[in-house]
Parts: structure tokens; C-alpha cells; sequence
């Protein structure tokens, strides 16, 4: 059978590969293919024990079975042009611009008494290095699947009325925002808590990834590792 395979962020340098075609036996596994790639690149093989991995953009543990014509991407952990508006709310990825002003405006609604912002915008630095820029890059179709999935886990746990996730890819300088988040709601603490689950969940599971620049060099910002990838069987620490 043969499955389309995708890497991104570290991974893609390791590799070189941005996409590949893999022929595979029957019965093979999402941890066949990664130890396949594994023997051609070995430094690939340091990143197991931090690698998720997800199947026709859904994350899936190490030992899901493989079908033919599936989508496979291997992500690093997760720390444009692509828009969904469902209802009243807006799900974005972008490179242009975050126009934060329009997007309060157009979230806020006269039975609303409240309206809570995350605006997360580039600082000028990391670990006493002076930040030049950084570069965002997502597996862009699963991200704003996850992103809408957000929106629809705020709207069964919070009484909320407008919700707007809007993440930036692509290169930002110091200052640019790089995630908008707007929660309204006719009650304060209902936003507040939407706002906090909002931006906490898109970190944890959002296929996004940010590499930071320096005059010295560059590196990938740590993140998390799915909790929807098991990878309980590795003892080997995530590479820093």
C-alpha cells in the first residue's frame, strides 16, 4: 500500500523532505514508518520520544494501523491564508496582518456585557538573546481543523455569544501579533474563562510551530506533545 508522508518544522530539515510517498506492507504502523525513516536519517531517530504523529489530520498513537492512501504527518511538539467562519464566529490563519480593531468590533454584540482579548505579540527577546524575528509554520488544513474544534468546546463548556481565533504564519518582526483571541459574552467571568481555555488549548494540541531568530543563529521554540500520541513506551528525553 502507499501512504503520503509530511513532515514539518526540524523534522523537514532533518529529512529535507517536505512530503514523500512511502510503499508499505500490509498491516504496517504509523511506528513502522517513522523507524523507516529513522534508518535513512538516523538524527531522526533522537526525536522519537518528542514526535507526534496524526493520520488524515487527526493525532494518532504510534501503534494505529496505516491504509492505503493515507494522509501521515510527523509534527514536532506544537508551541497562512485559511479562514473559517462558523455562525457568528471567526477560526483564522493568516499572513498578513492581525487587524485586532475589526475583530473586536465584529465579535461584540448589543446583548453582550463583556468582551475579553489575548493579544500574544513577538517580544524582543528569549533567554537574554536578542530576538530579531521570528518564522510561524503550521500543517495548515489539520491546524484550523483543530482551531474550529476549540470554538465548538467553548461554546458546550462556556455561556459565550462571539468567538475569533486568528493565528499568524509566515515571518514577524518584534511587536506583530502572532495570535488574536476574542471572547464576548453578557457575562465577564464566562469570557475571561472561554479566553483562558482558548488560548491554553491551541497551544497544547494547534499543529503550529515557531522558529526564533537570532544574530547568532535560530532555534525551534519547545512545545507539548499531543496527549492524543502515546508515546508512554519511550524512556528518551525530548532533545533540547
Amino acid at each position: 500500500m502507499r501512504v503520503r508522508v509530511l513532515f514539518f518544522g526540524q523534522l523537514r530539515e532533518i529529512t529535507g523532505l517536505q512530503q514523500d510517498d512511502a510503499e508499505l506492507s500490509e498491516g504496517a504502523r504509523l511506528e513502522d514508518l517513522f523507524a523507516r525513516y529513522g534508518q535513512q536519517y538516523p538524527k531522526l531517530l533522537e526525536f522519537r520520544a518528542s514526535v507526534a504523529a496524526s493520520i488524515n489530520q487527526e493525532y494518532a498513537p504510534w501503534r494505529a494501523p496505516l491504509a492505503q492512501n493515507d494522509e501521515v504527518a510527523f509534527l514536532p511538539p506544537v508551541s497562512g491564508g485559511q479562514q473559517t467562519i462558523t455562525g457568528s464566529d471567526l477560526f483564522e490563519l493568516t499572513r498578513t496582518a492581525i487587524r485586532g480593531e475589526e475583530i473586536v468590533k465584529a465579535m461584540r454584540a448589543p446583548e453582550d456585557g463583556a468582551a475579553v482579548i489575548f493579544d500574544g505579540f513577538v517580544r524582543n527577546n528569549f533567554r537574554s538573546r536578542e530576538t530579531l524575528y521570528l518564522e510561524y509554520e503550521a500543517y495548515e488544513p489539520m491546524a484550523l481543523a483543530k482551531i474550529t474544534e476549540i470554538g465548538a468546546q467553548i461554546r458546550e463548556k462556556f455561556a459565550v455569544s462571539h468567538i475569533a481565533i486568528v493565528h499568524r504564519l509566515g515571518r514577524l518582526n518584534v511587536g506583530e501579533t502572532s495570535v488574536f483571541i476574542v471572547v464576548s459574552a453578557p457575562h465577564r467571568a464566562a469570557a475571561f474563562d472561554a479566553c483562558r481555555y482558548a488560548i491554553d488549548t491551541l497551544k497544547r494540541t494547534v499543529p503550529i510551530w515557531k522558529k526564533e531568530y537570532f544574530a547568532d543563529g535560530s532555534v525551534w521554540a519547545e512545545g507539548q506533545i499531543p496527549a492524543a500520541t502515546d508515546n508512554s513506551s519511550d524512556s528518551q528525553s525530548p532533545p533540547k
